[in-house]
């Protein structure tokens, strides 16, 4: 009998976490599956409890899904997740405990090209949910987090969140953006700006970037955003959205199996799937 995985949302179509978790299921030879099932906001307390029940190895959620997960009474969030506030991975081992490897996941896509970000200035645009999961992610390991977002407010909120729990993080509107950028190791874009369709769009422009700058941008459709073509033309290193993606993804399988997969056999599947 198939051991089954999943990925619960609404919508869920469009979602490649099926295609590099069966790729990474195929190339270990396990006995499994990995689908993608339509849960609403209402449905997901049924859908998890159901799912704990018919014995699947573990699931993950993604919009609108996340934050709802906390508001279940019988779901225990780790640490990291309660402090995000958003569950992205759902284990069934032990109960049914919630995790959020997002921050994981941008953490080690960063960390491949440029070493350990300990001590490093990063700033980060945007304070949505992915901004969230890095400012806590990147916090913890020592980075310096300079949040930068339309709504100032909003940004110190998340500010004030992940210092409460150590760490050193600063918000600024985006007026701060140029002079924050000068001193700047590293520039993650945690927005949907340039993402398909609206390709030609980006909060930050070549005049504005250095060729001492990793630039990040977690938007992996197009790969190649207008943001990372400009950074490349500033000399800036660049790197691109679907790691954050492959990573995240291959930490739920290692809390979901005990074993880490095989990040370039997902990595693969991916650009397959996005017609790279």
């Amino acid at each position: 009998m198939e051991e089954v995985f999943g990925v619960f949302g609404d919508p869920v179509e469009h979602s490649l976490s099926p295609v590099m978790h069966n790729a990474a299921i195929s190339a270990l030879g396990m006995k499994a599956r990995y689908h993608a099932f339509r849960v609403s906001r209402e449905g997901l307390g049924d859908a998890l409890l159901g799912a704990c029940a018919m014995g699947f190895g573990g699931v993950n959620l993604t919009i609108p899904l996340k934050e709802r997960a906390l508001e279940l009474g019988f779901l225990e969030p780790d640490a990291l997740s309660r402090g995000i506030g958003a569950v992205n991975t759902v284990d069934f081992k032990d109960g049914i405990r919630g995790f959020n490897t997002d921050g994981v996941g941008a953490l080690r896509a960063l960390e491949d090209a440029c070493g350990s970000i300990r001590g490093k200035r990063v700033v980060l645009l945007g304070a949505g949910g992915a901004a969230r999961a890095i400012a806590f992610q990147f916090a913890s390991v020592g980075a310096r987090v300079l949040i930068v977002n339309r709504t100032e407010e909003r940004g110190r909120r998340l500010a004030e969140s992940v210092s409460s729990v150590g760490g050193a993080v600063e918000a600024f509107g985006f007026a701060s953006l140029g002079e924050l950028l000068d001193s700047a190791h590293v520039l993650v874009n945690a927005t949907s700006v340039g993402m398909h369709p609206l390709v030609n769009r980006t909060i930050v422009t070549g005049d504005m970037l250095h060729p001492g700058l990793v630039v990040f941008d977690i938007v992996y459709n197009p790969l190649k955003t207008r943001l990372l073509l400009e950074a490349e033309a500033a000399g800036a290193r660049i790197v691109t959205g679907e790691m954050m993606l492959v990573y995240q993804g291959a930490e739920a399988f290692r809390i979901w199996t005990g074993v880490m997969p095989p990040v370039d056999v997902m990595k693969r599947a991916v650009l397959d799937a996005l017609g790279v």
